[in-house]
């Protein structure tokens, strides 16, 4: 068995908004370049989510979706030791989604806390479809299509896992056990007699349900002190220019308590303060907590100290990002290899799955 066949498998991916910012590099992607050293990692770009919710104006999704490639590598992600592809590019993912579409209840979707908390957020879009019910199943598709060990996600995405794991239940439940490679081989019942298999060997979960792996996804604030989002025009690019990231930090709300430059302050309650706890050092922290609380630095001093901290982690990715860039065979060459691989590994398991259900 080969060093990759002996890793435990990883399966994620992200929806292409455009150009990802630091949110999504710290409550995802920042995790998953860790993950590719340990694990047999699929990571792909969920071109087809991204109609869920957009299916009316969809834009450039192609584009979209090549930016968000780029920023993967850029971010470190390495088509060496990960796949990396796009959701589209592998039909498998619509097919076995269609086959769960028949035994789902509906209840199971509705219940996901994100249904009816994104048609609150997205008031202006009509967004009573099959397809936006449905996003739910289609992630348990996307993940059980690899079998995955583990799914990386943070506190907030756990729902999700947990209603993919009911589906592979009901699945197996529906539709039987694989059979194991040392059953097919044996000619016989005495053989089997003989070799004292256990009943774990005998019988395996054709869609076995894959563990939670909650990922760290510390505080990171937007602009405005809220959680860091396009849809709030608050957000600080992954590949920031470093002049536009600076001026965009000036404006950064801080702690209220903070009228005049001699009022002291306290980082704990400040977002600028959020943003050094992540991308700072333990010296630079150390002038902020004495200077803000004693109202020995303003709050100008502060934020450019957490802008020279966040440019400090973001210009390997700026630099990697734009070689890339550079290169748009290469990288079109990275998502058709990653697509193939990825309907190397999925073509099997639907062959499977379709033969258990009897079609």
């Amino acid at each position: 068995m080969s060093e990759i066949q002996a890793k435990r498998r990883v399966l994620s991916g992200m929806r292409p908004t455009g150009r990802l910012h630091l949110g999504n590099y710290m409550g995802a992607l920042y995790n998953w370049v860790r993950l590719q050293d340990e694990y047999d990692c699929f990571f792909f770009i969920a071109d087809i989510h991204a109609l869920t919710t957009d299916y009316a104006n969809p834009g450039d999704v192609g584009g979209k979706s090549r930016e968000v490639a780029l920023d993967f590598l850029g971010a470190g992600l390495d088509p060496e030791k990960c796949t990396i592809f796009k959701q589209s590019d592998v039909p498998a993912h619509c097919e076995l989604f269609t086959y769960m579409g028949m035994f789902t209840p509906l209840g199971w979707l509705e219940r996901v806390p994100t249904y009816k908390d994104q048609q609150e957020q997205l008031r202006e879009k009509d967004l009573a479809t099959y397809g936006f019910l449905g996003y739910p199943l289609l992630q348990s598709a996307d993940i059980l299509l690899y079998k995955p060990d583990f799914v990386p996600v943070g506190q907030d995405q756990v729902s999700h896992v947990e209603l993919t794991r009911e589906v592979a239940r009901r699945f197996n439940q529906l539709y039987g056990s694989a059979v194991t490679p040392e059953v097919a081989a044996a000619k016989s019942d005495k053989e089997l007699m003989k070799a004292e298999i256990s009943e774990n060997v005998l019988e395996q979960q054709l869609l076995p349900e894959p563990k939670v792996l909650l990922t760290p996804s510390p505080k990171l604030p937007g602009l405005d002190g809220r959680k860091m989002s396009k849809s709030y025009g608050n957000t600080i690019g992954l590949t920031e220019a470093p002049d536009d990231l600076r001026k965009k930090m000036k404006g950064m709300v801080t702690d209220p308590a903070r009228v005049r430059r001699t009022d002291p302050g306290d980082p704990d309650v400040c977002p600028v303060g959020d943003l050094h706890k992540v991308f700072s050092t333990q010296e630079t922290m150390a002038k902020v907590y004495d200077g803000c609380r004693s109202a020995g630095i303003g709050c100008i001093e502060c934020k450019g100290w957490a802008a020279d901290s966040v440019l400090r982690e973001i210009e390997p990715i700026r630099e990697r990002r734009a070689q890339y860039e550079a290169d748009p065979k290469l990288v079109t060459e990275i998502l058709e290899a990653g697509a193939a691989k990825a309907h190397a590994f999925s073509g099997p398991v639907m062959k499977e799955l379709k033969r258990a259900i009897g079609l």
